[in-house]
């Protein structure tokens, strides 16, 4: 046969009896189950399907192609003696009728010709008239060559009002409509919301919303913190969205309830346990700086504790070991007490004056912060020693609180720095970054856009310029064109630009994708601040002009005693808090930039490595 050659044939119905298999088709044995499941879903559906074959010399065909039919139909024969009365199409079943043997073999082997696919209404239709007849979904699933998944799906639509289907059948709704009305179980508001959505389009989530506005996913951060046992042994209930494969919290004031039960016991056995002064919640999922300086809290730290003479430097080795990833169990362990003793604890004494603030992040984790005095306990804090007192105003007190730690321009500044950090780590990793693109401009980031592609670029470069600040040169050089931008011929400068080559047209899409990386939301930007490995000191380091001359005084005391490791009343902390605020500014930039004052003060290798990773509150 050429490939010129035209195939043609004829359909004609023949009486079951006139029809045998024919040594050319492919299914000689076939299951005998496979024969009943596939007779109850032509029962339900009819024959999808065409049969095919070669018509012999008695009047009747030899079938090729549709063995497993042939042999369904003949089941059904036998068991419906009256077949031929109650349904006569599948008693004289139309057969496509080849022209001559080697188009017969040919169809022997395709045997997939004259399909035809049911409609989604028609066949969630047929798939649950078979499971009200008792057929398994495994049995629905081999009748019509498709996944379990896929009947459990069609099935779960089945269950719908039949105002659904039908509306599915005429298009008035699509299938992904149709699948949101599964997550309900209301009768007369599944049929409220239809009629809605064929009056004016409704998109899937306005239809989830509408049935069930006060559903709440079990990825909610309190369904996490709770659980689902314990949110349902209070009563709640739970159903799903089998298509966005989601698991739905149908009691809003059930969860709540809990999570704040939860909340409250877990902040008294902390409290008992560890003996804080008082503990309280917050329903936020950060807790931070700003917040506690609009508690008017003051913040005391841990004590730290003091190494060994030798413990530094084997905590410096474990550490290197830990980063290449090859510590042992035991490395591990012995990591941990020494970083244990570098943190420190809290004293009883601390714990008398001070308090915790337990919140739940939105990844569902407990979170406490630890050391808050309260403006009350201020004053007899300071009596007591475990507060640093002000020298520079009356109220030693109010000091620490009447202002914020850090203007809104040095917050912006640093938040600058971070994003250029982000950045300059990630303009090495393009596959990220086309990743990112194509991710967006999918749609799949909704409105948190991890690349800036708009009308304004993402700022990078802080108020102070390169005062302690050094990006890689990509990120800021741009591109050299030439001449008057609004006289250039862009044709012309395209076709150049492309001459550069491949290499040239990616490097240049990268960096400039790279200086439009924002992040996205929170948990975007952390996922890729791990994967490209973002440093913000490989790109900033504070100096007197980008930072120390821009802070007050006790955040400057925090910072000398955070990163030397001293304790509170300590000589050297005493020395530096008699200091005035520009003496201060001056000593922690020698501190951080200097590496000859570094080398005078002998500092341990903890200190120096705290110094090189130190950054301000709000940026790690």
């Amino acid at each position: 046969m050429t490939k010129q050659t035209k195939i043609t044939a004829t359909e004609a119905r023949f009486p079951l009896a006139s029809l045998t298999l024919s040594p050319m088709n492919p299914r000689q044995d076939v299951p005998e189950g496979e024969v009943v499941e596939l007779a109850g879903s032509i029962w339900t559906a009819g024959l999808i399907q065409s049969i095919a074959g070669l018509a012999d010399d008695k009047g009747g065909a030899e079938i090729v192609a549709g063995g497993r039919r042939l042999r369904a139909l003949q089941y059904l024969a036998d068991k419906h003696p009256n077949l031929a009365t109650i349904r006569p199409e599948l008693a004289t079943p139309p057969v496509m009728i080849a022209r001559d043997v080697e188009t017969a073999q040919t169809w022997a082997t395709a045997e997939n010709i004259s399909r035809k696919d049911l409609s989604p209404a028609d066949e969630i239709r047929a798939y649950g008239a078979m499971d009200k007849g008792g057929a398994p979904a495994s049995g629905i699933a081999r009748a019509f060559a498709v996944t379990e998944a896929h009947v459990h799906k069609r099935l779960k639509l089945a269950g719908l009002p039949e105002q659904v289907i039908d509306a599915l059948a005429a298009r008035d709704i699509n299938l992904g409509e149709a699948a949101a009305f599964t997550i309900c179980d209301d009768t007369d508001l599944i049929v409220q919301v239809l009629e809605q959505t064929r009056k004016g389009y409704l998109s899937e989530f306005q239809i989830k919303n509408m049935l069930k506005p006060d559903s709440v996913s079990a990825t909610d951060r309190r369904a996490k913190y709770v659980g689902l046992d314990t949110y349902k042994e209070a009563g709640g209930r739970v159903s799903g969205d089998l298509f966005a494969e989601k698991t739905l919290l149908d009691d809003l004031a059930i969860l709540e309830q809990c999570f704040a039960d939860k909340l409250a016991v877990a902040a008294r056995t902390i409290r008992q346990e560890q003996g804080w002064k008082w503990a309280e919640t917050v329903d936020a999922t950060y807790f931070g700086g700003y917040d506690i300086d609009q508690m008017k809290c003051a913040r005391i730290y841990a004590e730290q504790g003091d190494l060994t003479e030798e413990q530094p430097e084997r905590y410096d080795e474990l550490a290197g070991l830990a980063e290449a990833q090859v510590l042992d169990e035991a490395g591990e362990a012995e990591l941990q007490m020494l970083q244990t003793i570098l943190d420190g604890a809290y004293s009883d004494v601390q714990k008398d004056y001070a308090g915790i603030i337990l919140h739940v992040s939105n990844s569902g984790e407990l979170n406490v912060t630890e050391g808050l005095v309260k403006p009350e306990d201020k004053e007899a804090a300071v009596a007591a020693g475990v507060l640093a007192a002000s020298k520079h105003k009356k109220s030693d007190v109010a000091d620490t609180t009447s202002k914020p730690r850090m203007s809104q321009t040095l917050v912006d500044d640093l938040n600058r720095v971070v994003t250029g950090a982000r950045q300059h780590a990630a303009v090495n990793n393009p596959d990220l970054i086309l990743a990112l693109l194509a991710f967006q401009v999918s749609g799949g980031t909704q409105y948190a856009n991890p690349i800036g592609l708009s009308a304004s670029d993402v700022p990078n470069w802080p108020t102070t310029e390169a005062s302690g600040y050094a990006l890689d040169e990509r990120l800021t050089t741009p591109t050299e064109w030439g001449g008057d931008a609004f006289e250039r011929d862009l044709a012309k400068a395209f076709r150049v630009f492309r001459k550069n080559g491949d290499d040239h047209v990616q490097a240049e899409l990268i960096r400039h994708l790279a200086a439009l990386l924002s992040g996205g939301d929170k948990t975007l930007k952390a996922l890729i601040d791990k994967e490209v490995k973002t440093d913000i000191r490989a790109v900033w380091t504070p100096t007197f002009e980008n930072f120390f001359s821009r802070i007050a005084g006790p955040y400057l005391n925090d910072i000398w005693r955070t990163v030397l490791g001293l304790k509170t009343g300590n000589s050297q902390v005493t020395s530096f808090e008699s200091l005035k605020v520009g003496e201060k500014r001056k000593k922690l930039d020698a501190l951080f930039n200097d590496p000859d004052t570094r080398a005078a003060m002998q500092l341990s290798k903890p200190a120096k490595k705290r110094i090189a990773t130190w950054l301000p509150e709000g940026m790690g």
